[in-house]
């Protein structure tokens, strides 16, 4: 892939694959009106979209007019897909509730996948029409393996994920299915409300009937100390997630109750099933780099029998989740503090095309780019290696000895991998540098632009670096998931920076201010030694880490050599009210003294006086 100049008249049309439309699979199709409604209770397209791929700026799925349950006519099929492991009993309520779901039966159907119960689930008698319980021939167990089981035998064109401890209000899966029937990469999550299932439990017949006459609200009490508080606080905090930034939306995708297209599950790859616990976030965070939008419904409502391992155990649930968690989210960026690490997904993806240029250039941008500050950069070399397979010539005249050079270079660097072209994003890395070939990033370079581009959650970053007549030459930073949303509404003739600033914001940096430079400023300076800048970098933040530690002491220190004075001072102040309280007693003292002594001698004269008188 190479990198174009930009003609100054107009915005840049990246190479293929960039331009490659990613058509919408499986329930973009808006629904007509309802019989009888009128236009504003029913969905609609954004102006100018064509059916069935309306556009949404970042997450606001506000701009998409939902239609109340009831106002409209649905027609795709869902699948409720339900792991399960024991707790017959449960399984039963949540069965009985979905057997009353307001959502057409011949649309739905329930897919219970038995994780190794024993004795082994069977279906109830109240359960919808269309239910059955699968189970793993394999023996593999584990939610994420029980979930990819029930989505491969699924029919439906949605998969509804359900845990088999959840009673669903009347109108649940009609409020998730009602979204999906507007967009075609939408992300529904329920609104839960915990019971602590105190007395005794409504039978399923019970449960049943309440929900068919919407009163499900009425069969449990709410548990006043537990419940997913923090959903709440961050949806409203982000005026009903609408505003939210990327980074933060796969946080709320819990796995009770969520639907998305089928299409978008298997896009995304499915389920991670080497995870035991976690599988939820971290398909929530795959999901965010493919385009996706979350939508937090209030009114999909249910009940959530009992409280959640994490609300009874959260520290050891924490303990057991961090290390999977950072090794596949890039945004947990206080999990990635270790220095020296590599890690499965990194935080940016640098591309450099090794096609047509020195050896000497690309060398320079690929090792300023793993000199970088941030520890979880990977570089992506372009260009066609394959011909490297064939015979080759005399060594010194070898027609392709600069790819040849650069595989040598990096063949064993685990942050380096090779390339034909690039695909269309580098997914699940959640940022990539497109950085043409002589162009080295400084040492802060990457970090300062992936920290200016999630300030405004924009989706790309334009670094200007030379200009000339044909146009300008830029490197490009780019959120993953802004390009792949731009591309999944791409339409014909459009040009797809165009879509990514109308969508998620695009803006022009310069070079100079960022620190990009030219390799002949930098190179032969990477050549010598690649991680001098790096390692100049950390000697300084140790270097400032060492005084800060110094003025922590001499300020610790003074602390206490003011504390002492303090004492001093107070017990001088204790001084001298004591030697003020001893004077003056010392002075009545005296003072008494001079009195007796007084009267001592009058009482004498009197006495003498008498003696002299009684003699005359």
């Amino acid at each position: 892939m190479s990198t174009p100049r930009i003609p100054p008249d107009a915005p840049y049309v990246p190479d293929a694959p960039y331009a490659t439309p990613v058509p919408a699979e499986g329930g973009a199709n808006v629904p007509p009106v309802p019989a009888g409604g009128d236009a504003a209770n029913a969905p609609r397209v954004l102006a100018g979209a064509p059916a069935g791929t309306p556009r949404i700026p970042g997450n606001d799925y506000g701009v998409l007019a939902v239609p109340a349950p009831g106002a409209w006519e649905p027609h795709l099929t869902v699948s409720v897909v339900i792991p399960a492991k024991g707790r017959q009993d449960r399984l039963d309520l949540t069965l009985a509730a979905l057997a009353a779901q307001t959502y057409p039966s011949h649309l739905l159907e329930v897919i219970v996948v038995d994780d190794g119960s024993s004795p082994p689930l069977r279906l109830p008698e109240i359960a919808p029409e269309r239910t059955r319980i699968v189970g793993d021939a394999s023996g593999r167990r584990g939610i994420a393996w029980a979930l990819e089981t029930g989505t491969a035998v699924a029919d439906g064109q949605v998969i509804h994920r359900m845990d088999a401890d959840i009673v669903s209000y009347r109108e649940h899966v009609e409020a998730h299915m009602r979204w999906h029937h507007l967009a075609g990469y939408l992300v529904v999550m329920g609104t839960l409300r915990f019971t602590a299932m105190a007395g005794i439990p409504p039978s399923p017949a019970e449960v049943q009937i309440a929900v068919a006459k919407d009163r499900a609200g009425l069969l449990f009490e709410e548990d006043p100390e537990h419940g997913h508080d923090w959903i709440g606080e961050l949806v409203a905090a982000h005026r009903g997630f609408r505003d939210a930034p990327s980074s933060l939306l796969h946080r709320v995708h819990v796995g009770a109750t969520v639907s998305l297209p089928a299409a978008l599950l298997r896009e995304t790859g499915g389920l991670d099933t080497s995870l035991a616990l976690g599988e939820d976030t971290e398909l929530g965070y795959r999901l965010t780099q493919t385009g996706a939008v979350f939508v937090p419904d209030a009114e999909a409502l249910s009940w959530h029998l009992g409280t959640t391992t994490a609300m009874r155990r959260p520290a050891d649930v924490r303990r057991h989740n961090d290390p999977f968690i950072a090794d596949r989210i890039p945004y947990r960026r206080h999990l990635r503090t270790d220095a020296g690490r590599q890690w499965l997904v990194p935080y940016v993806d640098v591309v450099v095309d090794a096609g047509g240029a020195s050896f000497e250039d690309v060398r320079a941008s690929v090792d300023g780019a793993l000199a970088s500050t941030l520890p979880d950069v990977h570089v992506t070399l372009t260009g066609p290696w394959a011909s490297l397979d064939g015979e080759r010539p005399a060594p010194l005249d070898d027609p392709l000895l600069d790819l040849r050079l650069l595989r040598g270079q990096y063949a064993h660097d685990g942050r380096v991998s090779f390339a034909e072209r690039v695909p269309a994003t580098s997914a699940p890395a959640p940022f990539r540098l497109v950085c043409p070939a002589g162009w080295v990033p400084g040492a802060d370079s990457l970090a300062r632009l992936i920290e200016q581009a999630e300030k405004d959650d924009e989706g790309l970053l334009l670094v200007a670096l030379d200009e000339d007549e044909s146009g300008v030459l830029a490197a490009r930073l780019e959120r993953t998931s802004a390009v792949a949303r731009a591309t999944r509404v791409l339409r014909e003739g459009e040009r797809l920076d165009d879509v990514i600033a109308d969508l998620h914001g695009a803006t022009w940096l310069d070079a100079e201010s960022w620190k990009l430079r030219p390799a002949a400023r930098a190179y032969p300076y990477w050549a010598v030694n690649r991680n001098r800048e790096a390692a100049h970098w950390k000697a300084a933040a140790e270097s400032r880490a060492r005084e800060a530690e110094r003025a922590q002491r001499q300020v610790a220190a003074l602390k206490a050599e003011l504390k002492e004075l303090r004492a001093k001072a107070a017990k001088g102040s204790r001084d001298t009210v004591r030697w003020k309280e001893k004077a003056e007693q010392r002075r009545l003292e005296a003072v008494a003294l001079r009195q007796a002594q007084q009267r001592s001698l009058l009482a004498r004269a009197a006495r003498r006086l008498r003696r002299l008188t009684e003699g005359s």
